[in-house]
């Protein structure tokens, strides 16, 4: 009952104060929209890279034939033979920090269907790539090992192989054309779109590494080794025993150079997600000092309003009213127009990143956790600067009080 009578006084004060209250109501939601636009829009960003990252793969390690030098360029070229199947069997085997692996041998191709053809990449692969790259499968079905042993005629291609060859037709159970190479299409993957590095993920044709190797290239060595460790924390350790082992069966000495080059995609991807988390934690600490900067408002209008009403204060204290009811009663005029703010704050955020989207086109995730943020930040100001000037009203003398002109 007290506490409702409290903040009724508190409602009727900052009212009769219409103008100043309304300009220091304006700081709070400026600041709160503000805050959540710029972390909607931070947000958005680091949703996209982590994105990227799960379409990468499962904890991949990709290894490829051929070094490369200090300066990132790869020295070996295609068909050179630093990677065998032997070398997959052994990780396999012998590296258990490792779950699944995919040897990879691909290079560019013509596919064609009926009168339409498409220049394409085509992999050989086993059917471990499509965990390891955590694809799935829009329809159809993966070539399994059998079909490996077999080298079946058998693959299943990407969504722009898909768009340029069928166009709306179901490509399902239709043979296309590798090369001179009749090949069945027993499945479709799911659209993964462009890449971080700006690539088409979709453009490519799957065939088993047998079919490949047998039919298309005449060779026996290996472009790359996809892997997946069996945990994120597990990847660097597992590339330590990869190298280890790769050395030590390709007779390397201790003073050469590695013939094969092994890295981790996903360390690019995670550093890039590190950076746009960072600089949505900037953009939030940015829109947090106009916060901090409505805070002081709060606290510039208490601080007036105890000096205005010091006569009031000191007819309270005299008739009774504790030190703590006047502290509660400033304190709760700091708070009320702390929420207000705040709850205006998340629906002027709202309709302003609602403007940006439909205006500049631009990707803003707000979520209720960064509005209940906002709104709390909003509070916690009021509380923070408010209490100040609510302590300095309730330490008052009386008589002094009574005593101001």
């Amino acid at each position: 009952m007290l506490i409702s009578f409290i903040f009724r006084q508190a409602l009727r004060a900052l009212w009769r104060n219409k103008l100043r209250s309304f300009l220091t109501l304006l700081g709070i939601i400026m600041g709160v929209a503000s805050f959540i636009c710029v972390v909607g829009i931070g947000s958005a960003g680091s949703s996209r890279v982590q994105e990227q990252l799960d379409k990468l793969g499962d904890n991949m390690i990709w290894i490829e034939a051929g070094s490369r030098k200090s300066n990132g360029v790869r020295a070996g070229t295609r068909g050179i033979r630093t990677l065998v199947m032997e070398d997959v069997h052994a990780i396999t085997e012998q590296v258990p920090l490792v779950k699944l692996v995919s040897p990879n041998v691909d290079g560019h191709i013509q596919v064609v269907y009926g009168n339409t053809n498409w220049g394409t990449q085509y992999r050989g692969v086993t059917p471990e790539y499509q965990q390891i790259r955590r694809w799935d499968l829009h329809r159809g079905d993966m070539f399994t090992t059998e079909d490996v042993n077999g080298s079946a005629l058998v693959c299943v291609i990407g969504q722009t192989v898909i768009d340029n060859l069928f166009g709306n037709e179901d490509p399902i159970g239709k043979t296309i054309r590798v090369n001179t190479l009749p090949c069945k299409v027993i499945g479709a993957m799911e659209r993964k779109g462009i890449s971080a590095t700006g690539q088409d993920q979709d453009d490519f044709v799957l065939m088993p590494y047998t079919t490949v190797q047998k039919k298309i290239t005449g060779t026996f060595w290996l472009d790359d080794v996809y892997c997946s460790a069996i945990s994120q924390s597990a990847i660097t350790e597992a590339q330590r025993q990869i190298t280890s082992l790769l050395r030590e069966r390709h007779h390397l000495s201790p003073g050469d150079d590695d013939d094969f080059n092994i890295r981790s995609p996903e360390e690019l991807i995670r550093a890039q997600l590190a950076t746009a988390q960072a600089f949505t934690f900037l953009l939030a600490g940015t829109a947090s000092l106009s916060l901090l900067v409505g805070g002081i408002g709060i606290m510039n209008i208490m601080l007036v309003s105890v000096t205005e009403r010091t006569r009031e204060i000191g007819v309270r204290l005299a008739v009774g009213a504790t030190e703590r009811a006047v502290r509660l009663q400033f304190l709760s005029e700091a708070v009320v127009i702390s929420v207000m703010g705040g709850i205006l704050g998340v629906l002027t955020g709202l309709l302003g990143a609602t403007a940006l989207q439909n205006t500049l086109h631009w990707e803003i995730q707000i979520t209720q956790t960064v509005a209940l943020i906002g709104c709390l930040f909003s509070v916690a100001m009021g509380v923070f600067f408010g209490y100040y000037p609510a302590n300095k009203a309730a330490q008052l003398n009386p008589i002094e009080a009574l005593r101001y002109e």
